[in-house]
């Protein structure tokens, strides 16, 4: 596909103009020019899964836990802030649905940015994001082994985490249906989980719950206002919301796995809007009028507070059944993710070539490697919880918003000039402005943008050996 609006695709997927001489969709979705693997990834994703994995990807541990750090920086103004944040996102996500649709392949953006600007900035979406998933799973194997741990307080923590682990390993090497298929289920209960607390929480609003008459607007404007942290408080929000929509692109990269991947990136990204809209600002929506915002608990896990405010037996540990399957299913996601993601890198020669080997049409080197780095890192955790794990987390903590710019500036010069890509990238330059001057998150940003420094300076000292050796003959070792 040529670059710059002449080559532009449509959102069908059907090919127009240059998109018809576009190189065909080698093993794994990787394009055949420089392919470094053997085999096929298998395609047993169906459509039911897919739509599951996407919906799924909206509701997250982010949600049920990180939102309460957005309200108790913004009040009710965190329905500002993540309106905001999911303006950004359905932007990104139509961009990234677009180059998708118009060639699905397993590296999604990575992929995108590499056709879009060269080797070197495939190679940096694609380890940002590998990096961003693998530290993720250790995050949350240590934050379900807690939940865990506190209802059966004779087994540690540590062999929970093993337990775990093990379970969604296994289950990523078994097959890709094996994956679609248990994140169907963990979706499932999600959604079941944020639908029943809509549908509650919308009856205790309007007066209809005996016992509850209904608050009105007093929790919105009372306690400072609503906006009692002004709009410095509006952005930390958002930043809390930005990456708590981080992971609605695992459909992309999952839609390559499927028996039609245009259909499932046009139905996985069209319906990004209302998940938006239904799972975050209903439920920030329900909170903020519920409970007041500065109230006991809410930063800590904002739905056991308004559950408990509307006398829901056992409003906490409810909560925390939902907030372990979120945990478990972002685990079970992020395995697969990872190991599609380095699958993608080594057919680039950007990863080691050992890494690529498949097996029934599962990439399982890419799948153990991924879930070593992730175990690798909760032991970390275990071993130096202050120090260590700490600069890991703060490592990948700006990721999400690089590969957003990455996303937004491959369409624009995939697609040509277009006010989603332009607005995209003035938001996601925006946030970044704001972390920078928040002494809260300038480590996150700084440490990321090391990271990103390094990979770079790896990217440019292979170049200079590809100019002396000839382009296609730099994979790594074995």
């Amino acid at each position: 596909m040529s670059q710059g609006s002449g080559g532009a695709c449509s959102w069908s997927g059907e090919a127009s103009g240059s998109c018809a001489d576009r190189p065909e969709i080698g093993p794994g979705g990787v394009g055949r020019t420089g392919e470094a693997l053997t085999g096929e990834l298998g395609a047993g994703l169906r459509q039911r899964h897919l739509a599951m994995i996407a919906m799924g990807g909206a509701i997250g541990a982010g949600l049920f836990v990180g939102s309460g750090f957005g309200i108790a920086a913004a009040g009710p103004g965190i329905l500002v802030a993540y309106a905001l944040a999911g303006v950004l996102t359905v932007l990104v996500m139509r961009m990234l649905g677009e180059m998708s649709a118009a060639r699905p392949v397993t590296g999604a953006f990575a992929e995108h940015a590499r056709r879009a600007f060269g080797p070197w900035a495939g190679l940096l979406a694609g380890w940002m994001y590998w990096a961003l998933l693998v530290v993720s799973v250790a995050a949350e194997a240590v934050g379900a082994a807690h939940i865990v741990a506190g209802w059966v307080p004779g087994v540690p923590g540590w062999a929970w985490v093993a337990v775990f682990m093990s379970v969604f390993t296994v289950s990523n090497l078994a097959g890709v249906r094996n994956f679609g298929e248990m994140e169907f289920w963990f979706a499932g209960l999600k959604i079941a989980a944020i639908g029943g607390f809509l549908v509650l929480g919308a009856v205790v609003v309007a007066g209809l719950l005996p016992g509850h008459p209904s608050p009105g607007a007093g929790h919105l404007t009372g306690a400072g206002g609503f906006l009692p942290h002004g709009w410095h408080g509006v952005a930390v929000g958002m930043v809390a919301a930005v990456f708590a929509f981080g992971g609605l692109e695992a459909v992309t990269i999952a839609a390559a796995e499927s028996d039609d991947p245009v259909r499932a990136v046009r139905a996985g990204v069209r319906a990004v809007m209302w998940r938006v809209a239904v799972c975050y600002l209903g439920s920030m929506a329900v909170i903020v009028t519920l409970v007041p915002w500065n109230a006991p608990g809410v930063a800590e896990g904002p739905y056991a507070a308004v559950m408990d405010s509307i006398g829901v037996p056992g409003a906490a540990d409810v909560m925390k059944a939902v907030v372990l399957v979120a945990l478990l299913s972002a685990m079970n996601a992020n395995i697969y993710g990872s190991s599609r993601m380095l699958y993608a890198l080594v057919g680039r020669g950007d990863a080691p070539r050992a890494l690529g080997r498949l097996r029934t049409g599962v990439p399982y080197a890419a799948v153990l490697a991924s879930a070593a780095f992730g175990f690798v890192s909760v032991v970390l955790s275990l071993l130096w919880p202050r120090t260590v794990f700490p600069f890991l987390l703060n490592s990948i903590g700006a990721a999400i918003l690089l590969v957003w710019a990455l996303t937004a500036a491959s369409h624009l010069r995939l697609h040509g000039p277009s006010a989603r890509s332009f607005l995209a990238l003035a938001g996601i330059g925006a946030v970044l402005l704001f972390m920078l001057g928040d002494a809260a998150s300038r480590t996150q940003l700084l440490t990321t943008g090391g990271w990103a420094a390094a990979l770079l300076a790896w990217a440019w000292i292979r170049s200079l050996r590809n100019a002396r050796t000839g382009p296609g003959t730099d994979p790594l070792p074995s």
